[in-house]
């Protein structure tokens, strides 16, 4: 019976915490980000579509962010999505491919540069390489090791 209650409190304490640390996604074409929650405060960042962020908070219409850098900042729940999963280029330039592998050709679209967004299409075998589309729908595979997913 204590060991059924355990882990009943565990699961309980996972669902409840763990909802405030959820991924959010970009839905719109653009989206300003804030200093805090609310239209009044001062702009942050601008991103587009697809740019992930990992939701730590939420106080009205607003949802406090952590970005690929570790910034922190408000965006509208309007603007983001939790159906998808999303993923940004982490670093300075990287290249998309035809396939899952550096065997493959780069895509014309490549080099890609950091902040670059995407959708997850199809997470790889185990688990190093992610087929991803872009805002435009292009489509092309990039290691694991160069994205920030959300």
């Amino acid at each position: 019976m204590k060991k059924n209650l355990f882990i009943i409190a565990i699961f309980f304490f996972l669902f409840i915490f763990t909802d405030n640390l959820s991924a959010l996604c970009v839905k719109t074409s653009e989206a300003n980000l804030r200093s805090g929650p609310g239209s009044n405060f001062k702009k942050t960042w601008t991103v587009y579509t697809y740019m992930p962020f990992r939701k730590l908070s939420r106080q009205g219409e607003w949802y406090k962010v952590k970005d690929v850098d570790g910034e922190i900042h408000w965006i509208h729940r309007s603007l983001v999505t939790e159906k998808h999963l999303c993923a940004v280029v982490k670093v300075k330039k990287a290249q998309i491919r035809s396939g899952p592998g550096k065997k493959y050709d780069p895509l014309s679209i490549s080099p890609v540069v950091k902040y670059y967004s995407f959708k997850v299409i199809k997470i790889g075998k185990k688990r190093k390489w992610m087929k991803l589309q872009d805002e435009v729908k292009n489509r092309g595979w990039m290691s694991r090791e160069l994205l920030w997913v959300n």
